[in-house]
Order: C-alpha cells, then structure tokens, then sequence
C-alpha cells in the first residue's frame, strides 16, 4: 500500500505591496511599484490627503522589491531596473520597501498557520510549506479555514496549494493567485501540470531551461516524454534522474522543520546579458538590492556573517566565485556590499554576464549591539 501525504505550499499575495496596500488603502487597484532605496516617502499634506511618488519621476539605480498584479500586468516584476519599470509603467506609484513591517506580518501569518497546523517548513519571509498529512478534514475545508487564520492575523491574503509532495504543492499554489486554492493529485499531473513551461518546476533555472529548449522541449509534458537514459546523457545521472521524475510529479522530500542555516544567499538572473561597463549602473542597483536583501535574511534569523562570497554566471554559462573572509562578523548591508566589492575585484570580465548573486557563510548569532546604520550609496 502507498502512503500519501499531503503537503500544503502557502503562499502570500504580492506580499510586500500587499502590506503597504494596509497602510494607504486608497491606493487599492492601482499600479504601485515598491522598491529603491532613495524614494520619497509618502507624505500626509494639510487637507489629510496623500503625497505619493510616481515612478516615471525615479531618477537611480534601485531595483523593483515588488509590485501589485496592477504593476505586473504592465510587465514590471521584482528584480526588474526601476528605471526599466518607469518605461513600461510610467504613472505607477513608487514606495520606499518597509523590512520591519514585513517581517512583523511575516510572523503573525506564520503563527496563524502553526495554530492550526504546526509542522511547517519556513521558506522565506512570504512562503511555508504545512503537513497536513494527519488531517482528517478534507483539503478545501482546511485550506478556507488556514486562509481564514492568516486574513484575520494580517488582513492579507494569501494562495495554496495541497498535493501529495512539496513540488506538485510549489507549483499548484501559484495556478489559482491571488487568493486561490488548488488541489491536486498525481492523477492530475497530465492535465495540470504538463501544459505548464518547463521552467515552473522549481529547481529548473535558466540554464537547464535553455539546455531544455534546445532539445525541443518547452513544455513539463514535452519533458516528460524524454526517455531517462537521455536526460542523464545530457544532463548527468544525478540531474538526470531528478528531471525524469520531477516531470512525474515525483518528490519524496520530507519538510525541514528545524534547518540548522550554513549559509544565506541571494541572486538573481538579468532579463538580458549585461556589460560591466555599459550597464554598470543598472548593475550597481542589483548588488545593492541584493546587500539589502541579505542583510534582512540575517537579521530575520539573527546571525551574523564571517564570510561575504559572490557568484558571477556568465553568457556562455560558464560561473565564476570568489570569497572573502573579514576580521569580524557582518550583517549590515554597507559591509556586505563593501566585501563583495572586495570579491569582484578579483575577476577578470571578459563577456557579459547573466547572473549575480552574494552569499553570507560563517554564520554566528547576533549579539545585541548599537552599530552604525547604513550610510550612502556604494560603487560596483
């Protein structure tokens, strides 16, 4: 007899504009963009109305953090130049990113779920995988009454999905955003899940999905006509295998309920190639997003960081690290980003690059100390 589990991905909606949306509700079913470092904060005039910035006034190299489903249906999405954003929404609102707050919404939603199902697998600051696997309560009832919890703890929504694993659950929470709730079974891969791009397998990053491409296969059912000897030819056995059967809607991973952390990352992959000279703002704009980003996850987790290391892919996908160890512990986005500075001097660009990411290890708990904030804005 197989046993099946059933594995619930939550995840919220849009979540860092969603929570500023609390905060200026009368920005509601506008195009609103969040990102930047150097943006006007909203200001309350005489008469009780608002001052908001409009992102077709942005002048830098900040980078999008988020944007409402109004934003993206312009195209804007997180990681995305706000300048770039500006062309394609030109009179969408811009707010400054708010790190605390989100992280205080973070915890009440997560401490909503954990009420009514607590093993759960935290993710990230918007995201949790929850076993509901000992549940008798049949899945739609749970999921209304989990998203219940999480509305009534923050006001937001959020989208679920519930399957037997934590891949088909990944997926089947994004088909039904925002607010939605999917469930599937592995009787339901052919019709659900093999129409989809090949790329909303986690795990299939733009490397494999080109590699993938080129081998004609676009589709999660394309890939799932491949024979297995030939993905492992292609690909290698490890890489392979998980291909084969992630096509399958195969994944046997259990939750990581307690993950001891060996180190904290961020990257992201440039929509196009970019030229270290030509596009060295724009790229500026990432490491410093990046930095920023990092110094959250740390704080989030309260630890500290010994080592800083970058990770540079390049246009013929070939990847380059580099590292650097510092006297003392980090956590502030500044001394991140002066030590991946440190670490990008020490790489010859010779082509254009299409990924960048900064990573944190040597990891120790923070100890409650009065530190200088953040100051200026750095060069690459």
């Amino acid at each position: 007899m197989v046993f099946l589990r059933r594995i619930a991905h939550l995840d919220m909606d849009a979540f860092f504009a969603s929570v500023e949306l609390l905060h200026y509700p009368m920005l509601r079913g506008q195009a609103v963009v969040v990102g930047g470092r150097s943006v006007m904060r909203p200001q309350q005039l005489a008469d009780g109305s608002w001052q908001f910035a409009c992102l077709r006034d942005y002048v830098g190299r900040g980078v999008v953090t988020t944007a409402t489903y109004e934003a993206r249906e312009f195209g804007v999405h997180s990681g995305m130049g706000l300048m770039k954003a500006a062309q394609k929404a030109p009179d969408a609102v811009l707010l400054p990113a708010n790190f605390e707050a989100y992280r205080d919404f973070s915890r009440r939603f997560k401490a909503a779920v954990a009420g009514i199902a607590p093993v759960i697998e935290d993710r990230g600051i918007d995201e949790i995988y929850i076993d509901l696997t000992d549940f008798t309560e049949d899945s739609v009832s749970l999921a209304r009454r989990i998203k219940a919890a999480v509305r009534a703890a923050t006001g937001l929504s959020c989208s679920i999905g519930i399957t037997p694993n934590k891949l088909l659950a990944k997926i089947a929470s994004d088909l039904d955003k925002p607010d939605g709730i999917c469930v599937l079974t592995v009787e339901d891969v052919p019709t659900r899940i093999w129409p989809l791009p090949v790329r909303r397998i986690n795990g299939i990053g733009p490397k494999a999905g080109a590699r993938l491409q080129a081998m004609g296969v676009n589709t999660v059912g394309e890939l799932a006509a491949v024979a297995e000897s030939v993905l492992v030819a292609e690909f290698g056995g490890s890489m392979g295998r998980w291909l084969y059967r992630a096509a399958r809607g195969i994944d046997e991973r259990p939750l990581e309920t307690v993950r001891a952390s060996k180190s904290v990352s961020r990257e992201t992959t440039f929509e196009r190639d970019l030229d270290v000279l030509r596009d060295r703002v724009v790229l500026t704009g990432i490491l410093d997003d990046l930095c920023v980003r990092l110094e959250d996850d740390l704080r989030k987790k309260d630890l500290l960081a010994r080592t800083i290391g970058i990770k540079l892919r390049f246009a013929d996908f070939t990847s380059v690290t580099r590292d650097i160890t510092l006297q003392a512990a980090v956590g502030s986005a500044r001394e991140i980003r002066q030590a991946a500075r440190q670490c990008l001097k020490r790489i010859i660009f010779e082509q254009r690059m299409r990924l960048l990411g900064v990573r944190a290890s040597g990891l120790q708990a923070r100890v409650p100390v009065m530190t200088q904030g953040d100051q200026g804005e750095l060069p690459l």
